[in-house]
């Protein structure tokens, strides 16, 4: 779901700058919330009930994902911090220094502030759908960083990635971290990425975390911990649901499941009803059975080859791939191509 071109907006100045500068602005949709609770809606009365995994980010939800984070069984984020830690020189010479660096679900933009030394971006421009959490991030950030222009835009970037014209069109450069492509099935992330490779220019490029696909036991155990941070986490979209359409779930009655569906090639999160129950909210209603379950993430895992394909598709060539020691997941720069 875009945002409007026009949308309402908060201007917040960091000190020593000016509002009419590249500033920090929470992009807002003037008719977000009909359209938030028809898509909610849409998925909990479908055959199979779904909920799209943007609506974990909550205040929440964006903090229990940090914590997930550091637990020792979730690989993802301290593997691909040490690619960044190992590789960062070459990654900076491949991607050039001056660009506008777009961060695709930022949270709390630690990832893209460790790369600023390298890249010295000329414009930072976080994206993330948790808006006052994003707002936070970002004013601490603009008091280490006060050379760089920031333009924080709280929005849903996941069906495409139309920006505003704030945003410098020079050397675009997207950045999306922490393997989040895999939450798109293999043709959205197709069409995802051409949206990506559309908006960048000719002078444009990509740098994305990929989740490599490897051992089941490895997959398992990221997504379901022994502490139960993973579980807190998917439970608390269930109270996300409760604010955002007046639902009346009860995450007492719900257990998390997560599983690597091999054939697939995908981790699937679900939450499963404990008993037969029902949920009600602003305008719809549904009898769940005991064991019935609502899908809450995929996370596809995929092969060097299979993601390098995947990217020329969608219109990027001459892709470079940085891997950890055990290949279990890989940062990868592409550029536009041209006239694709």
């Amino acid at each position: 779901m875009l945002m409007p071109r026009t949308p309402a907006m908060r201007i917040v100045s960091p000190p020593g700058r000016n509002a009419d500068a590249d500033a920090l602005a929470i992009m807002r949709p003037a008719h977000g919330a009909p359209a938030v609770q028809a898509e909610i809606t849409a998925g909990l009365l479908a055959p199979s009930a779904a909920v799209s995994p943007k609506f974990f980010y909550d205040s929440l939800g964006s903090r229990l994902f940090e914590a997930i984070c550091e637990l020792p069984e979730y690989y993802p984020t301290r593997t691909e911090a040490a690619i960044f830690a190992r590789y960062g020189s070459d990654i900076a010479n491949a991607v050039g220094t001056g660009c506008t660096l777009i961060d695709l679900g930022a949270g709390n933009c630690a990832k893209a502030a460790a790369l600023f030394p390298l890249l010295q971006p000329q414009q930072y421009v976080p994206v993330d759908i948790s808006r006052d959490f994003l707002a936070d991030a970002v004013r601490g950030l603009q008091q280490r960083f006060a050379e760089i222009g920031m333009l924080a835009l709280g929005l849903d970037f996941s069906q495409g990635c139309a920006l505003p014209d704030s945003v410098r069109h020079a050397q675009r450069l997207f950045f999306y971290p922490g393997s989040s492509i895999g939450n798109f099935g293999p043709e959205q992330a197709q069409r995802f990425l051409r949206g990506l490779r559309d908006s960048a220019g000719e002078d444009g490029g990509l740098l994305i975390g990929v989740d490599l696909a490897k051992d089941t036991a490895v997959l398992d155990a990221a997504y379901d911990d022994a502490l139960g941070v993973t579980a807190a986490f998917n439970l608390n979209l269930l109270h996300h649901l409760n604010h955002l359409v007046g639902a009346d779930f009860d995450v007492r009655h719900w257990l998390h499941r997560a599983f690597f569906n091999e054939q697939a090639s995908r981790i699937e999160m679900h939450l499963e009803a404990r008993h037969a129950l029902t949920v009600r909210w602003q305008g719809g209603e549904r009898h769940f059975g005991a064991g019935e379950r609502i899908h809450t993430e995929y996370s596809y895992k995929y092969t060097r080859a299979g993601f390098v394909a995947l990217l020329e598709r969608a219109g990027f060539e001459t892709a470079r791939i940085w891997t950890d020691p055990a290949g279990w997941f890989a940062v990868i720069h592409a550029r536009a191509r041209d006239g694709a």
